[in-house]
């Protein structure tokens, strides 16, 4: 016993060796670990879910802005044809037409976006493509003339709308 002081005070306390852990201890320490894993798999699948909707939407949105850009040519012409339009019932039967595309349009959440003669330039809506200059009383960076009408989906510009302008 004498030596066993003897060691302790030349080297310092021995620390007790931990015991063996039971079966029971090393079960739960298992559980435990399993369940660790299971809630880190479970956010990483529910995070993988949400990132998929968004990108499913999203995929969505851009085929139908991507449809809707390519017919709004069709709907260009039509205005056209309705502009030149001599009799009545030509005219009628055009503007039928317009109604239901337009109709299309708004079943789908798009809007025409309203660009008015006059209406200050708003390069976040419309595109210039023309610029005249300013006549007598005319304010510079004014929409002189709509050429072709712009549309949005929601808040996403579909097509800006293309407008003459004066500087």
């Amino acid at each position: 016993m004498e030596e066993n002081l003897e060691e302790e005070v030349i080297n310092g306390p021995q620390p007790e060796q931990p015991a063996e852990p039971t079966e029971v201890e090393k079960a739960l320490a298992l559980a435990e670990d399993f369940k660790r894993k299971w809630y880190t798999v479970s956010a990483e699948y529910d995070n993988y879910r949400k990132r998929n909707a968004q990108a499913v939407s999203k995929a969505y949105a851009d085929g139908v802005s991507d449809a809707i850009l390519k017919l709004l040519p069709v709907a260009d012409t039509f205005g056209y044809a309705l502009d030149s339009a001599s009799d009545e019932k030509t005219r009628a039967g055009i503007d039928k037409v317009i109604k239901n595309f337009n109709t299309i349009l708004a079943s789908l959440g798009v809007e025409e976006i309203e660009v008015n003669i006059g209406d200050p330039f708003d390069e976040s809506v419309a595109s210039a493509v023309i610029n005249f200059p300013c006549e007598e009383g005319e304010a510079p960076n004014t929409v002189k003339q709509v050429l072709k009408k712009g549309y949005r989906n929601s808040e996403r510009v579909i097509r800006f709308a293309q407008v003459a302008v004066t500087i």
